[in-house]
């Protein structure tokens, strides 16, 4: 902890100063949150920073709630496949695996655009050395009370109006930041450096706008396997392409609680 901040630091291998300690709470149906969580990763390249995965849950978050569409409700149920599977993953493999099973999971839902089955855990897991059996865990609810209480670790930090990710550092939290594309290098880390001068304001709770794009991936490539391609786990290259995005509508109500 650095004294004054209420900043977890840990010492640093980059030799620019010790890493700030950040724990992201994702869930791997969330497109928006697995841009941030890639940005984290540019982020570590070019600053000092040491993530810590969580899972949080979407299907915990808005189970039972009647004031959000059909169509998002049928997606609920499925929802909790892949955070049973990571839950269980982490404990019998440890936490280390979160982040890289994460990439291998979501990787496959919001670039491959496949829907979540067995067949989708068994290669993620797969992926990043992990034994096939544990995509058993996404038909059982054995694995709940750990995904509960996760989540409810990450969404006590920030409160039940917003949704994933949920980004601390120290004892401040903040959802977000939400953003399209991901930025890469040296602008990745401005954004966390402003990320770090918000949270350390005190007072600071909130900036938003209404998104008026989707969410778009075309600045990222992934290798594979994710395992094998960096130390972060991250597989991100940077082809530099045209990025491209198409707009969406969104209700109102669901914005926050859908990232």
């Amino acid at each position: 902890m650095t004294a004054g901040t209420g900043v977890e630091t840990v010492s640093s291998t980059a030799g620019s100063g010790p890493a700030v300690v950040a724990d992201f709470w994702f869930d791997p149906s969330c497109p928006w949150a697995f841009l941030t969580s890639r940005w984290m990763l540019e982020v570590q390249k070019v600053r000092p920073v040491e993530i810590r995965w969580h899972v949080m849950s979407l299907a915990v978050l808005n189970g039972g709630r009647d004031d959000i569409p059909e169509p998002y409700k049928s997606m609920i149920p499925q929802m909790w496949g892949p955070v049973r599977v990571a839950v269980a993953a982490a404990a019998a493999h440890g936490d280390e695996v979160l982040g890289p099973l994460y990439t291998a999971l979501s990787r496959r839902r919001h670039i491959d655009k496949v829907e979540w089955s067995r067949d989708v855990f068994e290669a993620a897991l797969a992926e990043v050395g992990l034994p096939a059996s544990l995509a058993d865990a996404a038909e059982s609810t054995d694995y709940d009370e750990r995904v509960r209480a996760s989540h409810d670790e990450g969404i006590g930090r920030v409160g039940m109006d917003v949704g994933t990710p949920v980004l601390a550092v120290g004892d401040v939290a903040l959802f977000g930041p939400v953003m399209t594309p991901t930025p890469t290098g040296e602008a990745a880390g401005r954004l966390w450096d402003g990320f770090l001068l918000v949270a350390r304001t005190p007072g600071f709770y909130e900036l938003k706008r209404s998104r008026d794009v989707g969410p778009t991936f075309d600045n990222l490539t992934f290798d594979t396997p994710a395992a094998s391609a960096d130390p972060t786990f991250g597989g991100l290259v940077r082809p530099n392409p045209a990025t491209t995005s198409e707009p969406v509508e969104r209700p109102k109500k669901l914005a926050a609680q859908e990232s």
